[in-house]
């Protein structure tokens, strides 16, 4: 009997390890290692390497990242072990022991000048440090694995753990009136949908290395996104759309950070969900749950 590949996902307690873990059932062909910080630390580059060399991956998922986007202006040296040292380091033990790596990247590279959807090629500057950290982590691995695939997605959510979605679902059944900002332009990710995605590049014929992009088709603010959350959930809480400016935040965030997906459709041919239709799934499982 062949002998089953190994498959590590890193930041497994996360929204994407998580949906990860919920779709592992269906790649029966991998062994899956789903590794936390202790088993897999991002933040400790002493035992990183030994932490790798005793599991012995053949693919590496790599979902980890520090993700406070605010918090990690006031904690910019930890932010850049995790989100780029450790990721060089990863990238170096693919590349010495042939283990296929994908990575996952953000639209924060990105400082949101654009006014049109923005492809692989377009030119990043970060104007944050969670951002700036994400694209050293990506140079990292492009210059130390050029064999690396690097997925860049935004707006992530999940029926697991906490984020935008879960928080104003709550927000909407508890206030008369709620204050979102509207104007930042992207569009949201289902990490389940970019888990599939993942997968689906995992077993396919091809493996063309590089950025790609992934998120939910649709192009809206995050105002359009709670009114989206409100009418499927049938709320009456008022939603009002407000300028950034009037909810300061310590971190910027890009204006307009929306992905062009043709790449990952052209190349291997994944399927991108409308943003609703996600969020829908979504909402029904959180429902379920409560």
């Amino acid at each position: 009997m062949n002998k089953l590949e190994k498959l590590l996902v890193t930041g497994a307690t996360g929204q994407l390890g998580s949906e990860l873990k919920v779709l592992s059932k269906n790649y029966p062909q991998f062994e899956w290692v789903f590794a936390d910080r202790t088993q897999v630390s991002l933040d400790n580059l002493a035992v990183l390497k030994v932490q790798l060399e005793s599991i012995q991956p053949d693919v590496i998922l790599n979902c980890g990242a520090y993700t406070a986007v605010d918090k990690a202006e006031s904690e910019s040296e930890l932010v850049d072990i995790v989100n780029h040292q450790s990721v060089k380091r990863i990238a170096q033990y693919s590349k010495d022991n042939q283990v296929k790596l994908i990575h996952i990247s953000t639209d924060y590279v990105f400082d949101g000048t654009s006014d049109v959807a923005l492809t692989e090629e377009a030119i990043t500057k970060p104007i944050n440090v969670y951002g700036a950290t994400k694209r050293a982590g990506e140079l990292a691995c492009l210059e130390v694995n050029p064999d690396t695939i690097i997925i860049r997605t935004s707006w992530v959510y999940s029926s697991f753990g906490n984020n935008f979605v879960k928080t104003m679902q709550r927000l909407l059944q508890e206030r008369d009136t709620i204050s979102v900002v509207n104007d930042q332009i992207g569009s949201p990710t289902y990490a389940a949908d970019l888990a599939q995605a993942m997968m689906d590049i995992l077993n396919n014929d091809k493996w063309i290395p590089g950025i790609y992009n992934y998120s939910n088709e649709g192009e809206i603010s995050w105002y359009e996104f709670v009114l989206a959350i409100q009418e499927i959930g049938g709320y009456t809480c008022e939603v009002k759309g407000v300028p950034s400016s009037s909810y300061p935040t310590p971190a910027k965030r890009p204006a307009f950070s929306l992905l062009d997906k043709a790449k990952i459709k052209r190349i291997y041919g994944v399927n991108v969900p409308d943003y609703k239709d996600s969020l829908e799934k979504c909402l029904e499982l959180v429902k379920s749950e409560l």
